[in-house]
């Protein structure tokens, strides 16, 4: 503890100055930030001026997309850089962002979407169903909220999202089911993936930025991590059932028609494909040549394929790389921020922060600090990927679980507010397991 202490107030002495003397483009990138925080909160209010003033619809319905938000207002950043520090300057900032995983996002999504792979993981939840002795629609609900992000920390968590986004959207987000049932689920989805990676180094995007630096196995993070994640996901999602069981009693999954059988070389080689962007997580090149072989091979077979979603898979990439550019500025007060905190508070303060910001770039900044304790890395990590389902900006998944989800809500939109209050209970179970256990 006084170790902790001897670190932070060390970092805060030496860095003060450069951090708190922050340049102009410091101050405006904070407050473009700021803006799109507040704009990510306000969708749902332009999607409704959209509908009443339909002389302006497209610039509001534009407005009123999450996955435009971040783009919008890091375009924003451009241009005062260009008006303030040159586009020589601009440019090299833009070209110095690393955007892999927003390009890994979009092709996961797609792969992991295209109706091979979704046959694949329905047959598995199925087929574990019924194993389980409670009604069949019960158990697909519950392993879809609680195998599937345990999953995650194989198949990576974007993946785990699409696969269970796509699949509870379609089976347990029908008009007949509440508001309140719909925001539950997706909190305790969001909160659930966010932990449900943290099984192995490779799969979560906060775990992913700091694995490398500081040396964890898959047997470090099964010790200090996935047991406890585990248990957090069970609660949550055992209590999500218990508390809407009535509701689940009404559900009745469609009837499947009588289409195509699905043969297993083509989906052996969709799997092949997820497997090898999955591999080649951190090689953009490699990974963008595969999917460009993926989408070769789907239109070669078009009648085993449903239409991929490209728009959507588009648009998150958008946004979390919006996310990238407008991040880059935020160092100056975000990092001395988290490493003036001792490893007590950290965990408390991430799981806070990362409501706010993406909780990848808060473990990346504690990545580059030296000499901390590894009571502090952990309880950074863990107050992470804690927080990942609070807001749709907290995790690097939560943008594709929104751009897939949000038409079965009213105005095909999602109230951050609703994700908010419905993430906080299962937010509760994972700061009970993270911390006190």
């Amino acid at each position: 503890m006084q170790c902790n202490a001897r670190i932070s107030l060390s970092f805060t002495h030496n860095n003060f100055i450069k951090y708190m003397n922050p340049t102009l483009l410091n101050i405006i990138g904070a407050s473009l930030f700021a803006i799109a925080i507040i704009h990510t909160f306000s969708t749902k209010y332009f999607l409704h001026l959209a509908h009443i003033h339909p002389k302006h619809s497209g610039i509001l319905h534009l407005l009123g997309e999450v996955e435009v938000v971040f783009g919008f207002w890091a375009m924003v950043l451009i241009l005062f850089m260009f008006g303030i520090d040159g586009s020589e300057k601009a440019i090299q900032y833009v070209d110095t962002r690393n955007y892999t995983e927003p390009m890994f996002v979009f092709v996961i999504m797609v792969i992991a979407a295209s109706k091979p792979i979704l046959q694949f993981a329905e047959n598995i939840v199925l087929a574990t169903a019924r194993l389980v002795p409670i009604k069949t629609e019960i158990a697909i609900y519950f392993l879809l909220l609680s195998l599937v992000p345990l999953l995650g920390s194989f198949i990576t968590e974007p993946a785990a999202m699409t696969l269970a986004a796509m699949l509870i959207g379609v089976n347990y987000f029908g008009k007949e089911m509440s508001l309140r049932f719909k925001y539950a689920t997706l909190g305790v989805l969001f909160v659930n993936i966010s932990i449900g990676g943290t099984l192995t180094p490779f799969a979560a995007p906060p775990v992913l930025m700091v694995s490398n630096t500081w040396n964890w196995d898959i047997h470090f993070m099964l010790t200090n991590f996935g047991w406890r994640a585990a248990i957090a996901v069970l609660v949550n999602t055992l209590a999500i059932v218990w508390f809407f069981k009535d509701e689940l009693k009404l559900i009745k999954l469609k009837e499947k028609n009588n289409t195509l059988k699905m043969p297993i070389p083509i989906t052996s080689v969709h799997m092949i494909f997820l497997i090898g962007v999955v591999v080649f997580a951190h090689h953009p090149a490699v990974f963008m040549a595969l999917f460009l072989f993926f989408l070769g091979f789907t239109t070669a077979y078009k009648k085993f394929q449903n239409e991929l979603i490209l728009k959507e898979s588009l648009l998150v990439a958008f946004f979390l790389a919006g996310l990238v550019v407008l991040g880059g500025v935020q160092r100056w007060w975000l990092e001395p921020t988290l490493m003036s905190m001792s490893s007590d508070v950290v965990f408390f303060g991430a799981t806070t922060l990362t409501a706010i910001t993406d909780n990848a770039a808060l473990t990346y900044l504690g990545s580059l600090v030296e000499g901390l304790s590894d009571e502090f890395k952990i309880a950074l990590v863990a107050g992470a990927v804690t927080g990942g389902g609070l807001t749709v900006i907290a995790n690097a998944p939560n943008p594709a679980g929104i751009s897939i989800l949000k038409k079965h809500f009213p105005e095909q939109a999602i109230a951050p507010l609703g994700l908010l209050m419905g993430a906080i209970p299962p937010t509760i179970v994972a700061i009970i397991a993270f911390r006190f256990i």
